[in-house]
């Protein structure tokens, strides 16, 4: 007797396990070629998802295909896990985007950004752990998503006016230019002549010329990929949504394949 929930749940895992191969193949091939921190970050992100689909994807298919129960189980363990931690952090997702948005300025056609319009918990990851931060500074600077910006070509003086009008990323405003507030001299978009007066902005004195240094280390920057960082969690907590229920679907697709394994097992006794 034909098992169609068996057959469509072989069919799923085999997709998946297929799909988990070129997953680990990047990981490897970061592992080999990654020159920087966050490349080999990448690389554990990349091996650890691939190696996880790959080990599950097994276990799905054999279990299903070759009637073997307690590898069903396992699967339909898993997957409830997955289908509860997804749950967990789509709400998670949706409490910490709550927070924060840019400032928008007069006469300028981008935002800035401050650390503290963020939830706390999210400031903390970058404001209290310097190793976290360092980290995301390397992949930062790694981007070179300050040299995006371009350099303006004066023209008849009004080179500054030109970037004033740029919609500039999240990023960039906060960690390509200083403050607004700083009232730095324009030379261009990532070159700016300091004022002598003291300023009430401390990341006025963190900025810096060299293309290494800027204002990554300023507030602002930490305010701008938290930014940047809740804008992806937005189209991340609709992706979770359609996985959920991708997941259930399999999951109830799992009990019934499941089911007709003991039906099947009884038959044979």
């Amino acid at each position: 007797m034909v098992r169609i929930s068996n057959n469509i749940l072989t069919i799923l895992n085999t997709i998946s396990f297929l799909l988990s191969i070129p997953i680990v193949v990047v990981g490897v091939w970061l592992s080999r070629q990654g020159a920087t921190e966050c490349e080999h970050y990448l690389e554990k992100v990349f091996l650890a998802t691939g190696i996880f689909l790959m080990i599950i994807s097994l276990a799905g298919m054999i279990g299903a295909c070759c009637r073997v129960s307690w590898l069903l189980w396992l699967y339909l363990f898993v997957m409830l896990g997955l289908i509860v931690l997804l749950i967990f952090s789509t709400i998670f997702t949706l409490v910490m985007i709550n927070k924060g948005a840019g400032q928008s300025l007069s006469g300028k056609a981008y935002k800035e950004y401050r650390l503290g319009d963020y939830s706390v918990w999210l400031q903390k990851r970058v404001n209290n752990d310097d190793e976290n931060w360092r980290r995301i500074k390397s992949c930062l600077q790694y981007s070179k998503v300050c040299e995006r910006m371009g350099t303006d070509e004066a023209s008849s003086g009004r080179a500054d006016d030109l970037f004033y009008s740029k919609r500039l990323s999240a990023i960039q405003s906060g960690c390509c230019k200083p403050s607004d507030s700083c009232n730095f001299t324009y030379v261009s978009p990532t070159y700016w002549n300091k004022t002598t007066k003291a300023l009430p902005n401390t990341d006025c004195a963190l900025w810096g010329n060299d293309p290494n240094v800027l204002c990554f280390n300023c507030d602002s920057c930490k305010a701008g990929f938290l930014d940047n960082l809740k804008n992806r969690w937005k189209r991340v907590a609709v992706s979770n949504v359609v996985y959920l229920v991708c997941l259930i679907i399999v999951y109830s697709i799992g009990c019934c394949a499941l089911r007709n394994n003991k039906r099947d097992n009884s038959w044979r006794q």
